[in-house]
């Protein structure tokens, strides 16, 4: 009897169970012919759903270093944050704080070492 390789299986089905969740979830505010009525309170939380996604995503980046907390201030992420947080909420651009964080951040990473 011949065996049969079917290790291809189970990514298949993984793939193709997941492309039907993410189809279903994006467009399930889309299926209803009328719009959905939300409570007020999900309105108002929904508000800060990208800020706490975005947060979710950059604190582990500045605060973490192979999976644990940094125990020291020779990290050059750390100036790098304050300096394009101090450029943000003083000129309010997005393209000057990502500046300003990688001038201050690649000199000390790069040519000090932190």
């Amino acid at each position: 009897m011949m065996n049969l390789n079917w290790s291809w299986v189970e990514p298949f089905v993984a793939i193709v169970g997941l492309a039907v969740i993410t189809l279903v979830s994006r467009a399930f505010f889309m299926i209803p012919e009328r719009e959905l009525p939300l409570p007020d309170w999900l309105k108002r939380g929904l508000k800060y759903a990208p800020l706490a996604a975005l947060t979710a995503v950059i604190a582990p980046e500045i605060l973490m270093a192979q999976g644990e907390l940094i125990d020291t201030v020779m990290d050059a992420r750390l100036p790098a944050v304050v300096c394009a947080s101090a450029y943000y909420f003083w000129r309010r651009g997005i393209l000057g704080t990502i500046l300003v964080g990688m001038a201050v951040y690649l000199p000390l990473h790069i040519v000090w070492g932190w």
